[in-house]
């Protein structure tokens, strides 16, 4: 899939007017060998516990993009080198974390697409706590299961559909 995410915004301002499509802040740094990436989203909400994160990345990722709320905590990583191979792996489009990644080298070597806010050495705990596949709040950007998140090195969109 090739596209860039100013012309998305450019063709549909009229979804950007309407809300059905979003423009996360510019506050997500990316890694990973793939600059851009586009996918629906499956969710999660976790709250620096990564147990969630490893299990859906270790079903098939079918091009799809892992939306993880980790409520911006910047205390430790959600992601890291291990998972990155895993997503990898799995065939997963992307991985967009409201929170940090670590292993950033390792992760920069995955065929995938990753955008955190920051990169932290701790790990996370890991209780099995949170929610998925539901709506969470990205940097003030509502994302719901399925919506479309396009990336790349200008930005990140949420879209309500597909868009072509």
């Amino acid at each position: 899939m090739s596209f860039a995410t100013c012309d998305i915004c450019d063709a549909n301002e009229d979804k950007l007017a309407g809300g059905t499509l979003a423009v996360l802040p510019p506050v997500f740094k990316s890694f990973g060998k793939r600059p851009a990436f586009a996918g629906p989203a499956r969710t999660l909400k976790v709250f620096e516990d990564n147990v969630l994160v490893r299990a859906a990345l270790e079903t098939p990722g079918e091009g799809h993009v892992l939306v993880i709320d980790g409520g911006g905590s910047l205390r430790c990583a959600l992601v890291g080198g291990n998972l990155g191979v895993l997503a990898e792996k799995n065939g997963w489009a992307g991985i967009l974390v409201n929170g940090c990644i670590r292993d950033s080298e390792e992760i920069n070597g995955c065929d995938i697409g990753v955008r955190a806010l920051a990169t932290h050495p701790q790990r996370s705990i890991r209780k099995g706590v949170g929610d998925k596949d539901l709506q969470v709040s990205i940097a003030g950007v509502t994302v719901k299961p399925g919506d479309w998140i396009y990336a790349d090195a200008d930005g990140v969109l949420v879209s309500a559909a597909k868009l072509a």
